[in-house]
């Protein structure tokens, strides 16, 4: 049997993206908790979030930005729809495109519960000062566009 044999720059790439993925993971719990607490699943909570904070949205947009795919997001708008959280709203430049935007009761529901929500996340990242948090933020961004520019 052959035997492969790792180069140090791979080691450190292997346990770089071990320690993304558990990193990632552990902080991630701290949010799945919190949104499993008001009945939503995270992509719903996803939704709600980026509608609160940008307004109504192009449901094409919305999966971009959430990382769903239209499928998915469909699927997703339809259940909030369901609860009377969020409401489709054509365009009426463009039959194409619909967007998605928070009904009263969902505009009620997320300002209710964001607050609690970032603070979760503010718990979760204290592990690190705010000045460290800073140099990860910057460092993590360099290394996701880079990755994500060097994917064919």
């Amino acid at each position: 049997m052959e035997s492969w044999h790792e180069d140090e720059a791979t080691r450190r790439a292997l346990r770089l993206f071990i320690v993304l993925t558990r990193c990632f993971d552990s902080v991630g719990e701290h949010a799945r908790l919190d949104i499993q607490r008001h009945a939503l699943s995270c992509s719903e909570f996803g939704v709600l979030e980026m509608l609160y904070h940008k307004g109504p949205t192009s449901l094409g947009v919305l999966a971009e930005r959430i990382l769903l795919t239209s499928g998915s997001l469909t699927y997703v708008v339809d259940q909030l729809d369901k609860r009377g959280l969020v409401q489709r709203v054509p365009c009426p430049k463009d039959r194409r495109v619909t967007y998605a935007e928070l009904t009263a009761a969902g505009r009620a529901l997320i300002r209710e519960i964001f607050p609690h929500h970032a603070e979760q996340i503010r718990q979760a990242v204290s592990g690190l000062t705010p000045e460290e948090q800073e140099t990860a933020i910057a460092l993590l961004k360099k290394l996701g566009l880079a990755a994500k520019d060097a994917l064919p």
